[in-house]
C-alpha cells in the first residue's frame, strides 16, 4: 500500500526534488528578467549532471540494444510529466528511425487522458501499474525503464517491481540521490540536478534532465542499430511532405546526385534512404542493396564496405557535390551483425 501520512512526509523531506533552492528564494521579488536569468542559470546545471552518469547511460543503452536485436521491447512507465516525456519519447521514434510502434511503448498512470489533464491520485495507484505490465506480457526479451524524480512513485515503483519479476530487464531514471533509492534495478541512473528552481516543480530541472536521457538512450540505440547514416537519419518513415522533402535531402547529401535524381532513386528504391544510397554509392541494382543491408544488419556503412566501397567522407554532400572521398572502412564501426531483413521495423 502507498504510504501516506506522516510516513510519507518523513520521507518527502529527504528528498532532493522537495529541497528548497537556496539560490532562488527570492523569486517573487525580481523582476521578469531576472527570473527568466536565475531560471536559465538553474537550467544549465543539468548537463553537468548528465554528464557526470554517461556511465550509466551507456549500460541502459546497451541493455535496451541488445533487447531490440532480441525482438523485445522498451516500455517506459511514469506518472505525471514523467510518464508523458515517456510517452512522448515512444510516439517519436517511428517517424524518426522507422520502428515498429508496438517495439517502444510509453505508459503513463491514468492512461492516454492524463497526456493532456492531471488524473487524481493516479500515480499512487500500485495495482494498475502491476495491471500494466502484466497486461503487455512482459517477458525477459524486454525492458521496462521506470521513471520518476522522486523515484518512490507507487505506480511507477510497484510496476518495476512486476516486470523484473517476470523476468525483464529494468532501468530506473530519478533525479534523487543513488542512495535513496529502495529499488533493486539492473540500471539506475540518477542525474544530480539539484533543487528546483521552485520548491517541488520537477517539471523545471528534472524534467529537461528526462528528457535530455531519453533522448540520448533511444538516438544512441538506433544508431547502433544501423538506423543513422553518418549523422543522418536513413529509416525515418516519410508520412508527410516535410519528411518526404527530408528523405530526397538525406539521398542527396549522402550520394551528390541532384534532387530530380534523387526523387527517381527512391521511387527506385521502394522509397528506403538506406537502400537507395547504397544503391547510388555502390552502382547496385535493388536486390544486391538490400542484400548488404541485411548482411551488414542494416547498417549503410557496412553494407557500402562488402560491395567494394570504401568509406564515405563525412564532409560535404548536397545537391550536385560529388562524394568520391571514400576511404578506407572505419575499423570502429563496432557491432553491426545481428539484423532483421531490411526493411523490416524493429
Amino acid at each position: 500500500m502507498a504510504e501516506r501520512g506522516r510516513p510519507l512526509f518523513d520521507r518527502l523531506m529527504g528528498l532532493t526534488t522537495e529541497a528548497r533552492n537556496p539560490r532562488t528564494m527570492d523569486l517573487d521579488a525580481l523582476d521578469t528578467d531576472a527570473i527568466l536569468h536565475r531560471i536559465n542559470k538553474e537550467d544549465a546545471r543539468v548537463a553537468g549532471a548528465i554528464r557526470a552518469v554517461i556511465p550509466d547511460i551507456a549500460k541502459a543503452v546497451s541493455l535496451v540494444t541488445t533487447c531490440m536485436r532480441r525482438g523485445g521491447r522498451l516500455i517506459y512507465i511514469g506518472a505525471g510529466t514523467s510518464g508523458r516525456l515517456g510517452v512522448l519519447d515512444a510516439a517519436e521514434c517511428p517517424p524518426t528511425f522507422g520502428t515498429d510502434p508496438g517495439r517502444i511503448r510509453g505508459l503513463i498512470a491514468g492512461g492516454s487522458g492524463a497526456l493532456v489533464r492531471a488524473v487524481e491520485g493516479a500515480e499512487d495507484r500500485e495495482g494498475e501499474g502491476e495491471g500494466e505490465i502484466d497486461d503487455l506480457a512482459v517477458g525477459s526479451v524486454d525492458v521496462v525503464m521506470g521513471i520518476a524524480a522522486s523515484w518512490r512513485t507507487p505506480y511507477t515503483v510497484a510496476a518495476v517491481k512486476r516486470a523484473k519479476a517476470r523476468g525483464a530487464s529494468t532501468i530506473y531514471l530519478t533525479t534523487n540521490a543513488p542512495e535513496k533509492v529502495e529499488l533493486k534495478v539492473d540500471v539506475l541512473i540518477a542525474p544530480q540536478v539539484g533543487p528546483e528552481a521552485i520548491m517541488g516543480s520537477t517539471r523545471m530541472k528534472s524534467g529537461t534532465a528526462q528528457k535530455l536521457i531519453l533522448n540520448m538512450i533511444t538516438s544512441t540505440t538506433m544508431i547502433r542499430l544501423g538506423k543513422v547514416h553518418e549523422n543522418m537519419m536513413v529509416d525515418l518513415m516519410a508520412t508527410s511532405e516535410k519528411l518526404r522533402e527530408r528523405s530526397k535531402r538525406v539521398v542527396m547529401t549522402a550520394t551528390g546526385i541532384d534532387y530530380t535524381d534523387a526523387e527517381q532513386l527512391l521511387s527506385a528504391a521502394g522509397g528506403s534512404v538506406k537502400r537507395a544510397i547504397v544503391m547510388s554509392l555502390a552502382d547496385a541494382g535493388f536486390e544486391a542493396a538490400d542484400r548488404a543491408l541485411v548482411n551488414a544488419g542494416g547498417r549503410v556503412r557496412e553494407a557500402l564496405q562488402s560491395l567494394g566501397v570504401g568509406e564515405v567522407g563525412a564532409e560535404g554532400g548536397g545537391e550536385g557535390t560529388p562524394r568520391d572521398d571514400r576511404r578506407a572502412g572505419d575499423p570502429s564501426a563496432g557491432d553491426a551483425t545481428a539484423g532483421a531483413k531490411e526493411g523490416d521495423r524493429v
